[in-house]
């Protein structure tokens, strides 16, 4: 995936995948400081793309079990 690609656009499993490649190229050391610190942002945001996707399927679970029990005000407790 294309460091260039706009973020919001990639599906959770495009996020997912590029986090663990930045991951890997931090961990080997060999990148400079400055790339170091480009690669961290990228991996940041990747990682909070990879949380909303995973937040946003909780909720819509927790929507479909409430619909399911009959429980329409979302608490499921």
């Amino acid at each position: 995936m294309s460091e260039d690609t706009d973020i919001q656009t990639l599906s959770y499993e495009q996020a997912r995948a590029e986090l663990a490649e930045v991951v890997r190229t931090l961990e080997t050391g060999t990148p400079s400081l400055e790339e170091s610190l480009r690669l961290y942002k990228r991996g940041e945001d990747l990682a909070a793309l990879c949380q909303h996707w995973l937040d946003s399927a909780t909720a819509d679970l927790d929507a479909a079990i409430a619909a399911r029990s009959g429980d329409t005000d979302g608490d499921t407790d």
